[in-house]
């Protein structure tokens, strides 16, 4: 996280030395993999596949299911071997992750507060409570939680501990049409304030659209890669998604106007909450 102060000398994520190096350097480089390619038997997942992500910039890779897109995810985090190809994260990296999805256990008597008490950094509780605006959920049991609302507390969790770099699998996937873009606001506004850089894993650019600096499109390979305007009409991008993006992009906007004039009937619970 970067400290901007009056003195000439300052520290940006745990590297020191004058302000003017850092304002005018290019982003801190986080996590970066090079010609990654990964094999499962027969089967190639991966093939070539490069990536870097920076300090204070947005991520997001995208591509159908079967690309590759978790197991690219594994890769970078350590959690599965490349057959080939070199990973580098930077010294001491802090990783906050957040899962597509968590299973709890029906039975198991487990609250918000204490599902955020099994993280042993507990200095900046308060602080990432008050922020994600989900005070109000610490005495609900975690299996009540709505989609919406357990996204929010696997974000909290994975802020617990201060990270460098947040990286979400499918965050709304669970999430309902109006709250995905709530979501994706929340992470952008956290990523301005903060200096985090962001991982995020999405099948559907139209969703993160507003809230991505980089896109790398993937179906084993890196079919295209930029920014999100690019992206959306390279002609690899639009063999993949072209007509399933249009008809998800008329059918959101229709279920966005419709819950719009429900919300106007029914003034929402909280300002800038995502109900699930």
């Amino acid at each position: 996280m970067s400290k901007i102060t009056e003195n000439w000398v300052i520290e940006v994520m745990g590297y020191w030395g004058r302000k003017d190096e850092f304002l005018n350097a290019p982003p801190l480089i986080l996590l970066e993999g090079y010609g990654l390619m990964v094999r499962f038997g027969h089967t190639v997942v991966l093939e070539k596949v490069d990536i870097v992500v920076q300090a204070g910039r947005v991520v997001t890779v995208i591509g159908p299911n079967g690309a590759g897109k978790t197991t690219l995810l594994r890769v970078l985090l350590g959690l599965t071997a490349a057959n080939s190809g070199v990973v580098r994260r930077r010294a001491g990296l802090r990783i906050g992750y957040v899962p597509q999805r968590l299973h709890v256990d029906p039975t198991l008597p487990l609250t918000v507060q204490r599902f955020l008490g099994l993280v042993p950094e507990r200095r900046l509780v308060g602080h990432v409570l008050e922020e994600l605006a989900i005070t109000r959920l610490l005495d609900k049991p975690m299996q009540r939680l709505s989609g919406g609302e357990m996204q929010r507390v696997l974000l909290a969790r994975a802020l617990l501990g201060d990270p460098d770099l947040l990286v979400l699998d499918e965050p709304a996937q669970s999430v309902d049409i109006g709250g995905q873009g709530e979501l994706y606001a929340l992470i952008g506004r956290l990523r301005d304030q903060h200096g985090y850089g962001v991982l995020l894993v999405s099948h559907d650019l139209h969703l993160v659209m507003g809230a991505t600096d980089h896109v790398i499109c993937l179906n084993r390979h890196v079919c295209c890669t930029g920014a999100p305007a690019l992206v959306r009409k390279n002609l690899e991008y639009i063999a993949l998604f072209g007509r399933e993006d249009r008809q998800e992009a008329s059918h959101r906007e229709k279920n966005f106007k419709s819950s719009r004039l429900c919300t106007q009937k029914v003034p929402p619970e909280g300002n800038g909450s995502i109900n699930g």
